[in-house]
């Protein structure tokens, strides 16, 4: 007898881990082959927006993540959404909207919220200075599951998680399967579809169907970008993060074992042009934008400073509940002290990408060791140590987040290359022979959503400094989400039509969404028509029915006049 599993009511509010294996295991489910109508392989933002956008217009999807939680970064990297300042008021998608809307609605329906706090419209529960709206990572995870519950008690969305890509099946210029391989069981699946979408924080799709694909930084005689390299680097990608959170319990010691790396990285001066001011697990790093040396002061015990790097990721600020409900604010170390930079993940084998990820981990660890013991204090004292590791917050035993945070993937090669030229202000203003308060970037026929974000590469692995350069709000072109020759593989993270340089201003949060709906928009549209995306992209008449798809699935194609950033 075949068993069915659904899910009502309020197992649509359970945390999505345990929502999803709530569903059980179906004797279907068991089998070695599923189908539907597109699979997406990974569980980031950008796949999530896909499924839904897919799901919402009626196709069967499968969505796979090699975590256990959906969300990427705002959950299993735990880093709060980097947004532009006119977020609040339009510049995303109507469904990123609602995703933000729900955050700030959880805490109202779930936590102990003070009188104040309630009533803020743009409630910002950690009040750090980087986002409007910073926030424990489980309540991004609960509200994605929210969001996708209904799609998957209904069967048309399957979620497997923990579940990585390890094999691909193609012909031609068409993939025709992705096998999976479920970590826990450590048994596989494959998944076949008429379209397939790689958003995975990696781009791992890309080589295991021979999708074409760059890495690192393009030579400047390639791309013609005025900061790119004479040479290509392939090897030269921006450093990766393992964050963490720490609250502070005055009087108490909670310091944690000491790292087997702290030796190392307690002397560690990184070698780089232009130079860092000293070692780097200090006060001191680098101005992004100047490069000059620079300080940040650092006080869990200060309840208000602007510059104090205690406040930069909070994620909850204990004067937004009522008392007794935290002990202290919780911050989130996505810090220039645990940037990681000494190896790439992508173009070196396996084991050393692993071995990389575990380097980083140490640094990361190091880093709390040494707030912890050695850190200066302002009152002339060293080390806090009552900041204790919150591992409850990010799901994992030794309280690093379950996955590192990636700043750049391996790309497609596109159809359309967004490059410098197109989204710098000083290189538009030198294109256009406009003033920085008329300039606007290059415009894009196609365009299939905005964004808005400074060109911020953090230091990278061939020993460049911070590359962070004005920008202009942009666009993000449908030609960008278009690889040269597969047909029916579509990116939805940060793997699209970028270069080294552009990278750094698409591959933030609401960008990540963005490019994950309208891909999932334009995956459904291609089912219906019965055409490649490619072919809606170069009829003008396809492109324009597209296109008010789009905006009546709420998502805003062309900015009004705005400042540069």
């Amino acid at each position: 007898m075949k068993r069915r599993t659904f899910l009502k009511g309020a197992a649509a509010c359970l945390p999505l881990l345990a929502w999803a294996r709530a569903l059980g295991a179906p004797a279907e489910d068991r089998a070695r082959e599923w189908a539907a109508d597109l699979v997406i392989v990974g569980g980031g933002l950008g796949g999530c927006a896909a499924a839904l956008a897919a799901c919402r217009a009626g196709w069967r999807v499968i969505l796979t993540e090699e975590t256990d939680w959906l969300g990427g970064q705002v959950t299993s990297q735990a880093v709060p959404p980097d947004e532009h300042p006119w977020i609040e008021s339009f510049g995303c998608t109507r469904s990123y909207r609602q995703y933000r809307d729900a955050v700030r609605a959880y805490y109202r329906a779930h936590y102990p919220l003070t009188a104040e706090a309630r009533r803020q419209s743009q409630l910002n529960p950690g009040n750090g200075w980087v986002s409007r709206l910073c926030h424990e990572p489980r309540v991004s995870l609960a509200v994605l599951g929210q969001m996708l519950a209904p799609y998957a008690s209904g069967r048309q969305l399957r979620v497997l998680l923990e579940h990585k890509p390890v094999a691909a099946e193609v012909s031609g210029d068409r993939v025709l399967a992705v096998t999976v391989r479920d970590r826990r069981a450590d048994r596989r699946r494959t998944l076949s579809a008429p379209y397939f979408v790689d958003a995975t924080e990696l781009g791992d799709l890309l080589p295991l169907t021979g999708t074409e694909f760059v890495i690192g930084a393009e030579a400047q005689r390639d791309t013609g970008e005025p900061h790119a390299p004479a040479e290509a680097a392939p090897l030269n990608q921006q450093a990766i993060t393992c964050c963490f959170a720490v609250d502070y319990v005055a009087g108490e010691d909670h310091t944690i074992e000491r790292p087997r790396e702290y030796d190392f990285w307690r002397h560690y001066v990184p070698q780089m042009t232009p130079p860092w001011p000293g070692p780097l697990l200090s006060w001191d790093s680098t101005h992004p934008v100047t490069l000059e040396p620079r300080r940040l002061p650092f006080d869990p015990t200060l309840k208000v400073t602007a510059s104090n790097l205690w406040m930069y990721r909070r994620i909850a600020d204990a004067a937004n509940f009522l008392p007794g409900a935290y002990r202290s604010g919780i911050s989130l170390i996505n810090w220039p002290q645990n940037d990681y930079w000494l190896g790439p993940l992508v173009g070196v084998s396996e084991a050393e990408a692993e071995r990389h990820v575990s380097r980083a981990r140490q640094l990361s660890l190091s880093l709390l060791y040494w707030m912890q013991t050695e850190a200066p204090r302002p009152d002339g004292g060293t080390g806090w140590k009552g900041l204790r590791l919150r591992e409850d917050l990010v799901g994992t035993a030794d309280g690093l987040a379950k996955h590192p945070y990636i700043r750049e993937a391996r790309r497609i090669r596109a159809e359309f290359t967004v490059v410098e030229q197109h989204v710098s202000t000083e290189a538009r203003c030198e294109a256009t022979g406009r003033p920085r308060d008329e300039v606007a970037a290059a415009p894009f026929p196609d365009s299939v959503g905005v964004g808005a974000y400074r060109i911020d590469l953090h230091p990278s692995t061939g020993g460049d400094n911070y590359i962070d350069l004005s920008s202009l709000p942009f666009q993000i072109p449908l030609g960008a989400l278009l690889p040269r020759r597969v047909e029916n593989l579509l990116p939805a993270a940060k793997n699209i039509g970028t270069t080294h340089i552009t990278n750094g201003t698409y591959r933030l949060h609401p960008v990540e969404w963005n490019i994950g709906e309208a891909v999932g928009v334009l995956a459904a549209a291609s089912l219906r028509v019965k055409e490649p995306p490619r072919q809606i992209r170069n009829d003008p008449k396809r492109l324009a029915q597209f296109q008010q798809e789009l905006r009546n699935a709420g998502i805003e194609l062309e900015w009004p006049r705005l400042r540069p950033l």
